[in-house]
């Protein structure tokens, strides 16, 4: 859920949970009242049963009343006093009620500014006794009267009415009750609302302080999973995609550093192989050991070989540097599948001869195919496979294969030899940067292990994709794919 949408679901629970839970409480609190005051027999005034004890209530009244009556027998001046009538009137207030005294048809005393409306409708003079009046009730105005007749000192005739509010009766036990059921609303209300705040922020902020302190430790396995929406979800995913983009990062830095190290002592092997053989040759010549002009020339000629392997790996060297780098710059030109792969045949159908390895070409495609390439780049694509296909050639009858195949908007160039073959557990990995199947490293097939690793880095830079497929004991077969260029 959405943070504006969490807010406005809780301004709205701030309102209405405690309203609807104050009319159940409210309604809860009546019945209960109600049913008590039936419980004790009581069936009269049943609209204010949840209000203050309607009896009780009336037998205060009646105590004032009686108050009154004995006064008007011993001292009826005192009826007639206004700051007496006052005095009292003050003393019902506190009651819900007050007093109206009326001297003949006139209104002498009003205890409430309000009473006009309720004096033209009281009843005449009576002249009853105390015990025959036991007061009357006016629905409309909610008003509980009792009504005592006296005479002045000067012998007009009077009457003390006592008037109680009745809606203003409240019961101080439905008072509490409800007091206790509006705080206990409040409460269950702020409860629900922090409960829900906690589980839908501040638990997954907690969470998620949690991973980035993992994540700050270097340790990126603190998966964060959710399936929730809004902003809590987009942050849980983000930091998902980061951990995962970290960890990769961290695991290939862990990996280039491996490589680097496995270059350091591919290095060291491949370059002290080489150094080791010339100055020893070096020191035979030195030594008067080439002692004839045979010998001679054959240890000049291994010297010449050995610069050459040296110069060689240097090359690569160089090379996976500037790829590793993107420091390899690429002239692409439209070039003529054809014309190319004729003049490459060529040129190292000759040093294979002199190696008496036997080779054979097929072009299958169309003479006018072009593809976009860099001739020099591509060259050392085609130098690499074959020269590795020489490099683990066992056979004394030697093979290599190269053929163009025509596809629809692509060529399939697979170069073929019939050397030892590699096994399937090294197949998936011969493109792997100083991967080597021979583990062994010895001087005859050497290498630094980066050959097909360039050669995959400038096939994939020119578009192309490759893959190798071999057979153990019969020979491996690399298959790279280019697309055609194609005039629009």
């Amino acid at each position: 859920m959405k943070f504006k949408t969490r807010i406005r679901v809780t301004f709205v629970s701030i309102i209405l949970v405690p309203l609807i839970m104050t009319i159940v409480a409210y309604l809860a609190i009546a019945l209960y009242l109600v049913n008590a005051q039936a419980g004790k027999g009581s069936n009269e005034l049943d609209y204010v049963l949840m209000n203050e004890n309607i009896m009780d209530f009336v037998g205060k009244i009646d105590l004032t009343y009686n108050e009154f009556s004995q006064l008007a027998e011993e001292n009826p001046e005192a009826l007639g006093d206004l700051d007496y009538i006052q005095k009292r009137n003050d003393e019902l207030s506190g009651q819900s009620a007050y007093l109206l005294v009326r001297k003949g048809s006139e209104l002498f005393y009003a205890g409430n500014p309000q009473a006009e409306k309720l004096f033209k409708r009281l009843p005449q003079y009576q002249n009853l006794r105390m015990d025959e009046h036991s007061g009357f009730y006016f629905l409309d105005l909610d008003r509980y009267v009792k009504q005592m007749d006296f005479a002045f000192p000067d012998g007009e005739q009077g009457s003390v009415f006592i008037v109680a509010t009745m809606h203003a009766l409240v019961s101080k036990q439905f008072l509490a009750y409800m007091f206790i059921a509006i705080g206990m609303n409040l409460i269950v209300t702020s409860l629900m609302l922090t409960h829900w705040m906690q589980k839908g922020v501040f638990n997954p902020v907690a969470k998620l302080n949690i991973a980035m302190q993992r994540i700050k430790e270097g340790s990126f396995d603190y998966a964060l999973e959710t399936t929730e929406a809004g902003e809590i979800g987009d942050l849980y995913r983000n930091y998902e995609d980061m951990r995962l983009r970290l960890k990769e990062l961290a695991q290939e830095k862990e990996d280039n550093e491996k490589q680097n190290r496995e270059l350091i002592s591919n290095i060291s092997h491949d370059l002290k192989t080489p150094i080791t053989s010339i100055k020893g040759y070096v020191e035979g010549i030195m030594d008067g050991v080439a002692d004839s002009p045979e010998k001679m020339n054959k240890y000049i000629r291994t010297i010449y070989n050995k610069a050459n392997d040296m110069d060689r790996l240097i090359n690569e060297l160089t090379t996976y540097s500037n790829i590793d780098n993107h420091r390899i710059q690429y002239n692409f030109h439209r070039i003529n599948v054809a014309d190319y792969f004729g003049d490459c045949v060529e040129e190292v159908g000759l040093d294979l001869d002199a190696r008496n390895i036997k080779l054979n070409y097929s072009n299958m495609a169309d003479s006018s195919t072009v593809v976009i390439a860099d001739a020099e780049q591509m060259k050392k694509v085609i130098n690499n496979i074959i020269g590795n296909s020489v490099k683990y050639m066992d056979k004394t009858n030697g093979c290599i294969d190269i053929r163009i195949l025509d596809q629809e908007d692509s060529i399939q160039v697979e170069i073929e030899d019939n050397g030892k073959g590699i096994a399937p557990k090294d197949l998936a990995k011969v493109f792997e940067r100083f991967y080597r199947t021979d583990a062994s490293r010895n001087s005859a097939q050497g290498g630094s292990g980066i050959g097909l690793s360039i050669v995959k880095k400038i096939i994939e830079d020119h578009g192309g994709y490759i893959w190798a497929t071999s057979e153990e004991g019969k020979g491996t077969c690399m298959h790279f794919v280019l697309r055609k260029y194609i005039e629009l």
